[in-house]
């Protein structure tokens, strides 16, 4: 067994079971899903779990060679570390708003740059995209009703991050079979 491989299926898993983890508990806080559970709530794994470990994580894929998953969980554990750090209130909420606008972008170019990975992986990014448009814009518009639905969208992407990675660790399938192009058509043509 290659132990290159390895330790990048590994990391990748980490990562993404780091993210997932993250994305969960800030997104119930947002959605305030739980009675008393606000997204304030998160911090703490926000910033050790999200920040560092996912940073690491992206070190770590980078030194693999797997350049997608190094930007991915170091941009991500960048952001999770940013957001927690400042999540004390000591900036204006337009401030705020612009700062979830501007890593909705980084995560658009990871949906976008995961086109091939799998529609799970494509999937998990682009409901982080949309969840972070959607809490910018209601940080914008002081909009109670889109900070819930930017949480929920959020909780539904940490649980497909999530189940991307016990998948990998229960090797369980993460694809939907496909099906014929057409009546009689078989594996051999």
């Amino acid at each position: 067994m290659d132990n290159d491989v390895s330790a990048g299926r590994t990391t990748s898993t980490l990562g993404h079971l780091a993210l997932g983890l993250t994305l969960l508990a800030f997104g119930i806080g947002h959605a305030e899903v739980i009675d008393g559970v606000t997204a304030a709530d998160s911090v703490s794994l926000a910033l050790y779990v999200g920040g560092i470990a996912l940073f690491i994580t992206g070190l770590l894929e980078f030194r693999g060679g797997n350049a997608f998953n190094g930007t991915a969980y170091a941009g991500l554990g960048a952001f999770w570390f940013t957001w927690a750090s400042g999540a004390d209130g000591q900036v204006s909420s337009e401030a705020a708003g612009l700062f979830l606008l501007l890593f909705a972008l980084l995560a658009l170019s990871l949906t976008l740059g995961s086109a091939g990975s799998g529609l799970l992986a494509q999937g998990t990014y682009g409901l982080l995209f949309l969840s972070l448009l959607l809490l910018g814009i209601a940080t914008f518009a002081e909009s109670g009703g889109l900070v819930k639905a930017g949480g929920w969208v959020a909780a539904v992407a940490g649980l497909a991050a999530w189940y991307g990675a016990t998948a990998a660790l229960a090797h369980w399938p993460t694809a939907v079979p496909g099906r014929a192009a057409g009546r009689r058509v078989t594996a051999t043509g």
